[in-house]
């Protein structure tokens, strides 16, 4: 099967599949570079609530293509930022779901999402210096707000792959659960996360994310949305509420 990017959208929820198990599903630069693509589409759909991004199997990603790192020049580490770039700025709730190994490009792209649920097994790398690479500026200070600069200086300056019970315990992975508990529970998390109010959650990620510039303008799309008076009733009137901003 050629390496490619898998997605669907079922009840609100969005799925990405990175597929390449020939390759433990390795990113090629053809998938670099289609992610951003993917992902302005999914994020240009009312019905996504959520993405969850997820590798085909019993891996999550491996990385870059290494064999494509043998072409002169920095295109690819520069199509993995731009991917980067695209996953983080998504407008609604990311949620990366990873058994097996998550490692170079993989961890990348699971750092870009909002939050981390793994499968016990799972193993977390963060691999330029086995290669010579210097990581981006942009993807080691996400890692350094992720897991504290301590943490990611020991990703990054030795390689070495940590189980997922250290990545729990350093803020890395957000939930851990046995083997074969994951797709329940990120199915029936992302349903809390779609039945939520996106005003909310778009508002939360930009201030969470660092924005300190947009005040104004969340306070004057609340002005113009019936989320609060709406979830205000559903809760007096004991029932769900129905929010409708973004749709």
């Amino acid at each position: 099967m050629e390496p490619q990017l898998k997605d669907s959208v079922t009840d609100g929820i969005a799925t990405v599949v990175i597929a390449n198990p020939a390759k433990r599903n390795a990113m090629s630069a053809g998938m670099w570079r289609a992610l951003p693509g993917v992902l302005e589409r999914l994020a240009a759909d009312p019905e996504v609530r959520v993405l969850v991004l997820t590798g085909e199997g019993d891996t999550f990603c491996a990385g870059a293509d290494i064999s494509a790192l043998r072409e002169p020049g920095d295109e690819q580490q520069s199509l993995a930022v731009r991917a980067e770039e695209a996953l983080a700025a998504f407008p609604k709730p990311t949620l990366a779901a990873v058994r097996g190994f998550c490692v170079g490009g993989g961890s990348q792209l699971a750092a870009a999402c909002d939050l981390r649920f793994a499968e016990e097994g799972a193993r977390f790398g963060v691999t330029p210096a086995k290669l010579g690479i210097v990581y981006p500026s942009s993807s080691t200070r996400r890692l350094a707000a992720l897991v504290g600069p301590s943490a990611a200086k020991y990703l990054l300056f030795s390689g070495e792959l940590i189980d997922a019970e250290r990545a729990l315990r350093t803020g890395l992975v957000d939930e851990l659960h046995p083997a074969g508990g994951l797709d329940k529970r990120v199915e029936e998390f992302c349903r809390v996360l779609a039945s939520r109010s996106l005003l909310t959650q778009a508002a939360a990620k930009e201030f969470a994310d660092g924005r300190t510039d947009r005040d104004a303008h969340w306070a004057e799309q609340a002005r113009g949305s019936s989320d609060t008076a709406e979830g205000v009733a559903a809760f007096l009137e004991r029932r769900p509420p129905r929010f409708t901003y973004g749709i």
